[in-house]
């Protein structure tokens, strides 16, 4: 169905919103060591919630500490929101 991997997706936006190469960020990759700041992350979250349409709770977000937490935290969104029955 997918043609990439929610990890993949979640890398992609970051490095784009980041303007850094995509090689540079991995699933083991600390915020810190991206140089992502407070205001960086936000930006992240914006483009997260666009690419998967789903919805970013702020204060969830708040505890992400680093890129394998915030690919899990997507993941469970998207399962819930391909589970869940769509709204007409």
């Amino acid at each position: 169905m997918q043609s990439q991997t929610i990890q993949d997706r979640v890398l992609k936006v970051i490095a784009t919103s980041k303007r850094i190469p995509i090689e540079t960020v991995g699933p083991d990759s600390s915020f810190e060591a991206l140089n992502i700041d407070s205001l960086d992350r936000l930006n992240i979250l914006f483009d997260l919630e666009s690419e998967f349409e789903i919805e970013i709770n702020d204060e969830q977000a708040k505890q992400v500490k680093n890129v394998q937490e915030m690919i899990e935290g997507v993941t469970l969104l998207v399962k819930a929101k391909d589970s869940s029955p769509a709204a007409e």
